[in-house]
């Protein structure tokens, strides 16, 4: 059987290709290594974070792999943003734009250097989407590794994470709590690394990527700290390099519009962040297929919500991986008729063949869909003269569906902070945070310290609250973000004033985000508008803004897919 060619056969074969050689045996390559194909070992490991710390000892394990199944390993860190140092100040502009970067990380190293495949570890918030788009933009043979989470610290004899001390921040600024309590909990709620513990973005987008069939089932949930974790890696190498001994299967193979249906049921059987259905709609978009908030919607709508995860249900990461993980909440929708099963996955089998022996929930963490928390998921896009293409509401754990009330308008994350800190609004308002989508940030910050702020005061249940800006995974109440068009690009959002009377509905028979003024003084009040001027950003920022769209459409920075040239 002749021997296949790899792409990297492009930069080492024939004479005037004799100098890059010479670049491999200095890196410690010999003759049988450099004939082996070559494998990109993308990760976002580093000291920014507890989420992205453990990632490089991983990457080592899938190298360990990776050589073992005969392919040659090149580890290629690429640049991360941590949510948990950026949020609540201007650092977070910079959150999202991460996810294009690591896209385009991934994009420049795979073609630039003509590798055969892709292993792609990642663990935080936009990590695990721009890989994934990445790998699905390059359409090589690749596979997802998610991280894995931390292990959740104790107090008063309780599971505490990250949220709880984001909420004792609210509690000692409304007088109901003190400074020691809230230093106790600040070192206590983190004992360990891993991405933060709850069914937040991180674990979210790791749940997408085994659904969506890109990463190994039963890879997502298993704890960062586990030892367990060590020959999952050096698994997931064994099938990466059976695709790309095979060149199949491709991300683009994978990704097809019923695997992105599996991925947005997932987000709704676990309550999952709103951000997944901003990424899932990135994702399609490298594979070329026009997947928007509106059919993330459709999915969402006609999912149950299955498993009872905070921050609106009971449960952690760490209670998924020991009923069994991820693939316990696929098989309980796949026999409910929730998933489509003949989706392929990257072992080359379909996700039916894969669940076939997964056994059933364990009724508490994950209830079976006959017996589910709510007929419909736990997060649901609201639509209405203020938001035409769309918003979105995590609705997993609230107490109230409908709110109605005054709308108490801030034009930037910083002015609405300043007035939280007073307690300056009140019971029954709705706060309204603009120019904070993706252009008018630029960058689409998430408003977790603010959220955070309000239920620690004790009124998350009382206001609700309102962006074109995005929320975390860890927000709960009745927080409405992602609001499209955004105010930078003349949406409704843009044209409220103090005391409009503006209407929640999040009922599945409403689903409905409207305020009371009518076409003809919206018209007239976009018409009086006086243009901001826009201040000068220079670098990252500036180049952003220029070229994101919107968010229903998943906030992406060029026109789609393309087929990779190659030589012959």
């Amino acid at each position: 059987m002749p021997k296949p060619r790899f792409r990297s056969a492009t930069i080492r074969e024939g004479i005037l290709r004799t100098t890059t050689r010479s670049f491999l045996y200095a890196l410690g390559q010999d003759d049988a290594d450099i004939e082996r194909p070559h494998v990109a070992v993308i990760h976002t490991g580093g000291e920014m974070s507890p989420c992205n710390v453990t990632l490089r000892d991983q990457a080592q394990h899938a190298k360990t792999g990776i050589y073992a199944h005969g392919g040659t390993p090149h580890e290629c860190p690429v640049v991360s943003v941590s949510d948990g140092l950026s949020v609540a100040h201007s650092g977070m502009r910079f959150s999202l734009i991460s996810r294009e970067l690591i896209a385009d990380s991934v994009e420049a190293t795979v073609r630039a250097h003509q590798w055969d495949g892709i292993f792609a570890i990642g663990g935080c918030d936009k990590n695990l989407p721009g890989l994934m788009m990445g790998l699905v933009r390059c359409n090589v043979p690749s596979i997802v590794f998610y991280g894995g989470s931390a292990l959740p610290g104790q107090q008063g004899g309780r599971d505490v994470n990250i949220v709880d001390t984001y909420e004792l921040i609210g509690k000692v600024l409304a007088g109901d709590a003190t400074q020691d309590q809230l230093q106790m909990m600040a070192r206590s709620c983190l004992p360990t690394a891993g991405a933060c513990a709850g069914q937040y973005t991180a674990n979210t987008m790791g749940m997408v990527s085994e659904a969506s069939g890109l990463a190994l089932l039963g890879s997502s949930m298993v704890p960062a700290v586990f030892a367990e974790r060590a020959p999952l890696a050096r698994h997931a190498a064994r099938v990466l390099m059976a695709a790309v001994m095979s060149d199949s299967p491709k991300p683009r193979d994978i990704v097809t519009r019923q695997s992105l249906e599996n991925a947005c049921a997932i987000v709704a059987a676990t309550g999952g962040s709103t951000n997944a259905p901003l990424h899932i709609p990135a994702i399609a978009h490298e594979a070329g297929i026009r997947f928007e908030l509106d059919d993330v919607a459709r999915v969402l709508a006609r999912t149950p919500l299955i498993a009872d995860l905070k921050p609106g249900g009971r449960y952690l990461a760490r209670d998924v991986y020991y009923t069994g993980g991820a693939p316990v909440i696929l098989k309980s929708l796949l026999d409910g008729g929730y998933l489509h099963g003949d989706c392929l996955t990257v072992t080359g089998r379909t996700l039916a063949a894969e669940l076939g022996a997964i056994a059933a929930p364990d009724g508490e963490v994950v209830r079976g869909c006959d017996t589910p928390l709510a007929t419909t998921g736990g997060v649901m896009v609201l639509k209405g003269n203020l938001a035409p293409d769309g918003a979105l509401l995590k609705v997993a754990g609230l107490k109230k569906l409908q709110h109605q009330g005054p709308a108490r308008v801030f034009e930037s994350e910083e002015h609405c902070l300043e007035a939280v800190h007073v307690l300056a609004y009140a019971p029954g308002d709705v706060i309204v945070i603009r120019n904070e989508g993706p252009r008018g940030g630029p960058g689409m910050r998430e408003m977790l310290g603010i959220t955070a702020l309000i239920y620690g005061q004790g009124n998350g249940e009382k206001v609700a609250l309102i962006t074109d800006g995005r929320f975390s995974g860890a927000t709960r109440g009745m927080c409405i973000g992602y609001v499209c068009p955004e105010a930078a690009s003349d949406g409704p959002i843009g044209l409220l004033r103090d005391g409009d009377h503006i209407t929640i509905d999040a009922r599945p028979e409403a689903c409905a985000l409207s305020v009371t003024l009518d076409e003809e003084e919206l018209m007239a009040r976009r018409a009086a508008r006086v243009a901001v001027e826009s201040r000068p950003l220079g670098g990252l920022l500036e180049k952003y803004a220029a070229t994101v769209g919107s968010a229903h459409r998943g906030a992406v920075t060029h026109s789609g897919a393309v087929e990779w040239e190659r030589d012959p």
